[in-house]
Parts: structure tokens; sequence; C-alpha cells
């Protein structure tokens, strides 16, 4: 049976197929890794938007650097279920967010964004800030919420057996369209903004349920020592975290994907135009 977000890749290489066989769940083929990324150049551009009247944030501009770079390098946007690899159908990113701040009890909620790959930062933007409007809405509910509370109305032996259907369905291809589409765990990336909360990156787990193969961390900044030409200096530098699903793709294509994220961050007028030739061309050059 067909999925309604991918595509089973049937021409690949024996021994990448073989793989999801020997590591059947994501956590068993999670791994690990580290970016530090000098950001003064998006502290520039930040400012030359300001001035110009446009707000972006941090959020904006990484997610967009990473639509981007998903677009760009597609084995990232490849799930694995039922030990069988896919190739999803359009770009995802959830998030986690508080409805508020105010607390520690203060509701969180979790988005999900979908793009083609073809947005532009100020398309990203729009779609991004309207999303999370509507869901830090007084009394609105996402699609996400409004499926956990179906499920957790019923009582707790109903529950269990519901989410254990949930999960089978899932592994067989027969879970609906409009379940894959709430739930935050079916995406391409999940997103963790802690910089939003002035906090340092993290490694978080992957999740068994679902198809995402990419957790990323992104901490807050701080003045750290780098190598520059032969010199230590201080650069202004966020921590990334990464963990990943390495059944979808080697290490040599992660390497060279947060090299070109690098490339994007380190010149974010790349991300303002829809033709993807420009970075294309310094991909080529890096």
């Amino acid at each position: 049976m067909k999925r309604s977000d991918g595509v089973l890749l049937k021409s690949l290489d024996p021994f990448v197929k073989i793989i999801p066989y020997i590591m059947e769940r994501r956590s068993d083929a999670q791994n690990f890794a580290k970016r530090l990324v000098c950001v003064d150049s998006v502290d520039r551009y930040i400012q030359e938007k300001k001035k110009q009247g446009i707000r972006i944030s941090y959020l904006h501009l990484f997610i967009a650097a990473y639509v981007r770079v998903i677009d760009e390098r597609p084995q990232l946007n490849r799930f694995i279920m039922n030990s069988r690899i896919y190739q999803r159908n359009n770009i995802c990113i959830s998030m986690a967010i508080k409805r508020s701040l105010r607390s520690d009890d203060d509701e969180e909620t979790t988005v999900k964004f979908e793009f083609t790959g073809k947005e532009n930062i100020f398309e990203v933007i729009e779609i991004v800030d309207n999303l999370i409007a509507e869901a830090i809405a007084a009394d609105a509910d996402t699609d996400t919420d409004k499926l956990a509370a179906l499920i957790m109305s019923m009582p707790g032996i109903v529950t269990k057996l519901l989410v254990k259907t949930i999960k089978l369905m899932d592994r067989w291809n027969m879970l609906p369209a409009s379940v894959i589409k709430a739930s935050p765990f079916h995406t391409t990336l999940f997103f963790t903004y802690l910089k939003s909360i002035n906090t340092n990156y993290i490694y978080h787990h992957l999740y068994d349920f679902g198809t995402t193969g990419l957790f990323v961390a992104l901490g807050k900044p701080s003045v750290l020592p780098v190598v520059q030409n032969g010199q230590v200096v201080a650069k202004r530098c966020c921590e990334i975290g990464y963990t990943m699903d390495e059944r979808i793709c080697d290490g040599l294509y992660f390497s060279r994907s947060f090299k070109l994220l690098e490339k994007y961050l380190e010149n974010p007028h790349l991300l303002e135009s829809r033709d993807n030739s420009r970075a294309k061309q310094v991909e080529q050059v890096g």
C-alpha cells in the first residue's frame, strides 16, 4: 500500500537497503554531532533588514536555511518505515512552542510548517509567523492538540490499544493522511529553538514513532574562541546539536550538507531568491 507522505525507493544499493533491516529502530541508528556556527553575518543581515523595516529572527533565518539545504540535498528528506526507505514528498519542520513564557506551567503545543523547498526567506517568514500566531492565540487548538485530546479522552486501556493500532497502521502504510498531516512526529526535521529560552544546545533523541530523521537543537549565541587563519579569536557563535538517523544517508552526505548550511548562514542574501543556482555555485566552489 502506498503512503501519503512519501514514495518507496527501490533502486538503491543493496547494502543501503539492508541497513534498516539490521538497525530496525530509529533509536538504534541515531548519531550525534555538534556544529559551531559563527553568527556575525547573521547578526549583520538581521540588522540590515531591520533598517529596511523587515523583522527577521534567528528562527526565520535558520528555518529558511534548512529548507533550502533539504531541497538541494534530498537524501536528508528520506525516512525509514518497516525497514524500507522512502523519499518524502514535501519538506516539513516540526517545532514545540510555549503559548506563553510567563510561568513554567504555561501550555505547550507543537506546530508543523510545510514547504515545497522553493520558498525564499520572506515566504518562509510569512509561513512561520502565521502558523505560530494561530497556535498561540487564546483558546486555539492545533490539529495536533485536537488529535491528542481525542485519543486521551478515552479510558486508559482504550488509549493504549488505540496508540498501538496507530503505530501498526503507520508501519503497514495504512495511517490516514489526515493523521500524518496532524502528527508532529511525521516530519523531515524537528527543530528545537533553545535560543528563545536563553539556554545551550542539547542532543535530543529521535522518536521511534513517526518518520523524523533529523533533530536540530539551536543554542543561544555566546562569545567563544575560534581559530581563524591560524589565530585564536573571540567570535559570537551558536552551537547546534544534531541527532541523525544514519540510515537515511551516509556521513559524507551529512558533512557536506552541514557545510552547505554554513555557507547560507555566511551569506543569508542567497536565501532571498527562489533560484538556487547561486548557492549551487557556492557549494561547488566549497
